[in-house]
C-alpha cells in the first residue's frame, strides 16, 4: 500500500500550494471518508476542466492545477491524490478508452479518474468535472464515474490500478502549449502495467 502514498513528480504533496490546500480543507474533519469526499469535490467542482473553460495553459503537476486552477482529466487526478496522499489516504489512478468526440471521428484518448482505499476496499472516483450532462458522484458502493461506456465506439475500461499517473500522458502535457496540441496528440492506449490487478 505504501507506493500509493508516494510523492511523485506530478503528485508534488510536499509542495507548500498542497500543504496549504489540504490544511484548509481538512482541517475540521477527522475521518477518511470525510476527507476524501470534500478533496473530491473541492477538485471535481472547483478546479474546471481545461477544455470546459478553453484554457490557454496546460497543467500537470498537482501544484500547478491548483495554482492555475485547471486541468485535464489527468492532472485533476494528480491534485486529488496530491491531497490525499498529505493524509496517508491511499491513492491510485484508472484509465477508460474513450472517444475524443461524441463519435468516433476524432478518434480516441485515454481518460483518467482515481482509486481510493476507504473502508479496506478500493472505491471509485472521477473528478473531471460534472458539465454538460456528466454526473460523476462521491460513492462507497457503485462507481458513479463522468462517462458510461459504449461498446459500439469501443470504449472500455483498463484493468487495474496505477500508484503513478500515465508517464505517456505526462510527457504530452509537459509539451503541449495548447489545447489544440492535446487533441492532435493525446495517448490512446496504456503500456504500463498495473500495480494492482482487479
Amino acid at each position: 500500500m505504501q507506493i500509493f502514498l508516494r510523492e511523485d513528480p506530478y503528485v508534488d504533496l510536499s509542495h507548500p500550494l498542497i500543504r496549504e490546500k489540504a490544511g484548509e480543507l481538512f482541517s475540521d474533519l477527522s475521518s477518511d471518508i470525510e476527507k476524501t469526499r470534500t478533496a473530491y469535490e473541492f477538485v471535481r467542482d472547483e478546479i474546471p476542466h481545461s477544455f470546459d473553460i478553453k484554457a490557454e495553459i496546460i497543467t500537470a503537476k498537482a501544484s500547478d492545477v491548483l495554482k492555475y486552477r485547471t486541468g485535464i482529466c489527468h492532472a485533476k487526478a494528480n491534485l486529488l491524490a496530491a491531497l490525499l496522499r498529505t493524509e496517508n489516504i491511499p491513492k491510485g489512478f484508472c484509465f477508460q478508452h474513450l472517444t475524443l468526440a461524441d463519435d468516433d471521428s476524432l478518434g480516441y484518448c485515454v481518460h483518467c479518474f482515481n482509486a481510493v482505499f476507504l473502508q479496506n476496499r478500493w472505491i471509485k472516483l472521477d473528478a473531471r468535472g460534472n458539465t454538460n450532462g456528466k454526473d460523476a458522484r462521491f460513492s462507497l458502493e457503485t462507481p458513479i464515474l463522468a462517462f458510461q461506456n459504449r461498446k459500439e465506439y469501443d470504449e472500455y475500461f483498463w484493468k487495474g490500478i496505477y500508484a503513478a499517473p500515465d508517464p505517456a500522458t505526462m510527457r504530452m502535457l509537459d509539451t503541449a502549449s495548447s489545447l489544440k496540441d492535446l487533441v492532435d496528440h493525446f495517448p490512446d492506449t496504456i503500456t504500463e502495467t498495473p500495480d494492482i490487478f482487479e
